[in-house]
């Protein structure tokens, strides 16, 4: 065999090699046996909060995370009357989900209004379907707002930069998006936390 030949030949055998490497290691990544994953958020899996909320959807029906179990949930805290923040970090959470394709609906956005006095149901479910048709607003009296974002630990107020909360299919809190996230980054995030089929 000529040298050439032999030089061809373990070319071709590397990248099958790196190939076949390759999609190891991606499923490696996605094992749900505890192999570590490579997030580009804040993983804060294991943490004693972010365990549940009692909210009304903006279709009147009451809310807590069981309702959306077997989905990766995304949860956000704003208002709609927000200038800035509140819309562009939806507009890349919807972007995220687009770029997933079919697997988008594996997925549920929430939207936790911090301004139920302005926010009444019919207000939320324009603004968040905007986004999204499949997005959802929830919403509450103040109490129930408080306890809610007492309970993911955010600070709501009219100038606020509050990440996007994401939760695993069995409702478990997973990973804090920070704002400043590309809808790629996003999007690369959710794909890790749906469980293989």
């Amino acid at each position: 065999m000529k040298s050439r030949d032999v030089l061809a030949w373990s070319l071709a055998l590397l990248a099958v090699g790196a190939i076949v490497a390759g999609a190891f290691l991606t499923l490696a990544a996605l094992r749900p046996d505890g192999a570590p994953l490579q997030f580009d958020a804040t993983d804060v899996s294991g943490v004693d909060w972010g365990r549940d909320f009692h909210l009304t959807g903006d279709d009147g029906r009451p809310r807590e995370l069981a309702d959306f179990r077997g989905k990766v949930v995304a949860l956000y805290f704003g208002y709609t009357r927000c200038p800035d923040v509140c819309p562009t970090t939806m507009a890349t959470l919807a972007q995220a989900v687009r770029l997933l394709g079919t697997d988008g609906g594996r997925v549920q956005a929430l939207f936790v209004t911090v301004d139920p006095r302005h926010d009444k149901p019919q207000v939320l479910a324009r603004y968040v379907r905007g986004f999204d048709p499949d997005f959802l607003g929830l919403y509450g009296d103040r109490p129930a707002i408080a306890r809610t974002a007492d309970e993911f630990k955010v600070e709501v107020g009219e100038h606020h930069s509050i990440p996007v909360f994401l939760l695993d299919g069995n409702g478990r809190l997973r990973l804090v998006v920070h704002p400043e996230a590309s809808a790629e980054s996003i999007a690369h995030d959710l794909r890790l936390l749906f469980p293989m089929k």
